[in-house]
């Protein structure tokens, strides 16, 4: 949601460009990479607030303090909003301030779990000595919107003066959520097809077995995934789970055919952001925008307007999962696992498409529904959230056994699948142990939360 706007590109003057675009995104299996993207919450340690921009301890002294460490800045209207490196990696911000690390495209989960622990390693060694934390939830535990300060980013006012329109929990959804997610590739048309129907599917089996936001404003808020219920009243128009993937004539073009109506958020032109929310990307096509007039779209327009949508499996030139709460180091880790292991091999692929077969668009949405406040006691076509985490899993296990990916200690992928391995041995997932300690060693205080699951 928070890369920096590209401002230009060819000129769009067909539908067929921006099917062709995504066309693109097609590579061969030894060419396919892993993306893993994690956001965090940061906070001043003795008093637990959130990060304000400005200040000797705010967003911008931790982005100069990393691009002190290598990163290239990225500006916009004087601030430095993001952070760049030659590796495809970068460092950008949400709206409320959350660290997210996109990551590089990297060859197995070895090296992006490595990317991940030497980004933490650099954060920390810049935030240590500022008396900054970094905590990684599902949505901010503590303190309510209206304590979050917002980034200055242009982007930004333009999508929270349009959010309350159309739900309301958007701003919530900008201010006070984390979440981690994979971006993985396809090989064919067919083959995006297949991983997109499995992926969606199978999205809230991952939302629960991360489920991580079980408070809010201090207390329990009656949910074990609240990130994931916000995502249920955002924004209609742009989110959910795409029920046009699983019928005939799913494809590209068709993907193109839903994002040329979302609604769009805005326009970049000579460095800053027009206000055009509410048209369609057809107006924009057709010269129809009131605040451009006769102006029509490039294809750097285009790249934009994707990353304004939020479905639970967003389609680029990649495939982004989008389902799991923030959390722990070992959990940026699981994530990919999971998804490499079921997606990137043909028989686990299969095996999860043969799963979710019979699923009804109905039951799909139930379940999307119901895990955000039962994790894996939520249940789909007679079977709970469990016992299906617990055939994904194993699948994803396999999958991973046969990319026999190993690492300098000869270790395959398999091991960081532990994490959900675990949850599955004990029925419970981390939100559910979150509230055990709460009500139990932390005597009804959230604050030991920030003190004792930081990174």
């Amino acid at each position: 949601m928070s890369a920096p706007a590209i401002p230009s590109g060819e000129p769009i003057v067909s539908k067929r460009q921006l099917v062709e675009y995504l066309e693109q995104g097609c590579k061969s299996p030894e060419a396919w990479r892993i993306g893993t993207e994690h956001e965090k919450f940061g906070f001043t340690e003795d008093d637990l607030r959130p990060l304000p921009y400005e200040g000797e301890r705010g967003i911008r002294a931790i982005l100069e303090g990393l691009a002190s460490l290598g990163w290239t800045p990225v500006e916009e209207d004087g601030h430095v909003i993001a952070l760049t490196d030659p590796s495809g990696a970068s460092v950008t911000l949400e709206p409320g301030g959350q660290l997210e690390l996109s990551g590089a495209p990297l060859a197995s989960i070895h090296e992006t779990c490595r990317e991940a622990r030497h980004h933490l390693a650099q954060v920390k060694q810049v935030a240590g000595p500022l008396g900054i934390g970094f905590l990684g939830v599902g949505f901010q535990p503590k303190w309510r919107r209206d304590d979050i300060p917002w980034m200055p980013k242009g982007r930004y006012r333009i999508m929270g003066s349009y959010m309350p329109k159309r739900g309301t929990r958007g701003l919530d959804m900008m201010l006070r959520t984390c979440t981690v997610q994979v971006n993985l590739d396809f090989a064919s048309e067919g083959d995006m097809i297949k991983k997109l129907k499995a992926s969606l599917a199978l999205q809230p089996i991952a939302t629960a077995l991360f489920a991580r936001s079980p408070f809010v404003e201090g207390k329990p808020n009656g949910f074990l995934s609240n990130r994931a219920q916000v995502w249920t009243d955002t924004d209609p128009d742009r989110t959910g789970t795409l029920p046009f993937a699983f019928e005939a004539g799913m494809g590209f073009e068709r993907y193109v055919d839903w994002m040329l109506d979302v609604p769009m958020y805005f326009v970049y032109r000579d460095g800053r952001y027009i206000d055009v929310a509410g048209h369609s990307f057809r107006d924009f096509m057709a010269g129809r925008l009131a605040a451009l007039p006769g102006e029509r779209p490039t294809l750097g327009d285009w790249t934009d307007h994707l990353t304004t949508a939020f479905p639970e499996v967003r389609l680029k030139r990649f495939l982004e999962m989008r389902g799991a709460d923030g959390g722990p180091w070992l959990s940026l880790c699981a994530l990919p696992a999971l998804w490499v292991g079921l997606l990137y091999d043909q028989v686990a692929l299969d095996g999860a498409s043969d799963i979710i077969a019979e699923w009804s668009a109905e039951e799909r949405e139930a379940l999307r529904r119901d895990v955000p406040r039962l994790g894996l006691a939520a249940e789909i076509g007679g079977r709970t959230a469990l016992d299906v985490a617990t055939e994904i899993v194993d699948l994803a296990e396999d999958g991973l056994k046969r990319r026999n990916v190993l690492d300098s200690s000869r270790r395959s992928e398999t091991v960081f699948l532990e994490p959900l391995q675990a949850v599955i041995r004990s029925g419970r997932v981390p939100a559910e142990d979150l509230l055990a300690e709460f009500n139990g060693p932390w005597q009804g205080s959230i604050d030991p939360l920030f003190r004792n699951h930081a990174y």
